[in-house]
């Protein structure tokens, strides 16, 4: 091999006599993608160091950087299926252009010879301006003759490690309010353990009303306690939704919430799977006929809830 290296555009060049050891693209109209081709040219897939590849080709410079007179080529990691969460994969890429001319490849790599970092977040890495188009097309130059030119590139990857933990919070737009009526019977059979209501859907997830007819925690013998809950915080693993709620209890006789409970917003999670209040409302005042929160041993209680955003494990 024979070695000229020299620097320019964040990259530098040396030229080699050897192939590119992975991948090698032979283009044989290379006019044809430069008129035709708006945007980017995809080549297959290649396995390198136990990964899938390809090579992304702006002919016409990428116009998403706003890349005008180059040749912008791109090593984009297959499907972010490739790595597991909080994975990160440290990769040594270089390109290869065939000097017709000289029978030799111009080989070009990062200026500081500096592994490239890919995960699930950046599939992507290469040069935005690799070389111009009209240095490209010169015959002069060997790189297109006869409207042929060939493209290469090696990929080793150096070194594998897990990320930290992170999440994505995504925000809902137009979130609709939904309600849920629930009729609790034969209230004073009740138990001392929890009472669930039907599932019902709010923002694409299922929730439930608890209802502690004998109270919890501080409530506990006094109270009425009652929550919102997740249905299947189990199904969820490592994500969160942020919903705002209200929980009332219906006066049957006067067909009003006297007893009406709102919370702002809370996340919801596996770990924090419901939200409510222990000391809902009183034993007392549960019972005394005349507020109408008892009716032929019945009480209705109702939820609302507004999802407004949700948070993903990264």
């Amino acid at each position: 091999m024979a070695c000229y290296p020299f620097q320019q555009n964040g990259f530098s060049t040396s030229y080699s006599d050897s192939p590119p050891t992975h991948y090698t693209l032979k283009i044989r109209s290379f006019s044809l993608l430069t008129k035709n081709l708006e945007d980017e040219y995809e080549s297959g897939e290649f396995e390198a160091g136990g990964y899938k590849w390809k090579l992304v080709l702006y002919p016409n410079g990428n116009k998403k950087k706003n890349v005008e007179g180059h040749i912008s080529v791109y090593l984009e990691m297959v499907g972010a299926e490739s790595l597991q969460n909080g994975c990160e994969v440290y990769v040594d890429f270089r390109f290869f252009l065939l000097d017709q001319n000289k029978g030799m490849f111009l080989v070009i790599q990062d200026a500081n010879k500096k592994e490239k970092c890919f995960h699930a977040m950046m599939l992507y890495s290469g040069f935005d301006k690799l070389i111009t188009l009209t240095s490209f097309t010169n015959p002069s130059n060997g790189y297109v003759i006869d409207d042929n030119c060939v493209i290469g590139a090696e990929v080793f990857v150096c070194k594998e490690r897990r990320a930290g933990k992170g999440e994505s919070i995504s925000k809902i737009k137009d979130a609709v309010k939904c309600k849920h009526v629930w009729m609790v019977e034969n209230f004073s059979k009740l138990g001392t353990e929890c009472c669930k209501s039907e599932p019902f859907t709010a923002g694409e997830r299922k929730w439930k009303i608890i209802l502690y007819p004998k109270g919890k925690s501080l409530g506990k013998g006094t109270h009425i306690s009652l929550y919102l809950g997740l249905d299947d915080p189990e199904k969820i693993p490592g994500s969160k939704v942020f919903a705002e709620y209200s929980l009332r209890i219906v006066d049957q006789m006067h067909a009003r919430y006297e007893c009406f409970k709102v919370n702002d917003c809370d996340w919801f999670s596996t770990s924090n799977p419901s939200w409510g209040w222990s000391k809902f409302i009183s034993v007392d005042t549960l019972n005394q006929a005349g507020n109408g929160f008892l009716v032929k041993d019945a009480c209705i209680l109702e939820a609302e809830v507004t999802v407004h955003g949700t948070a993903t494990a990264l």
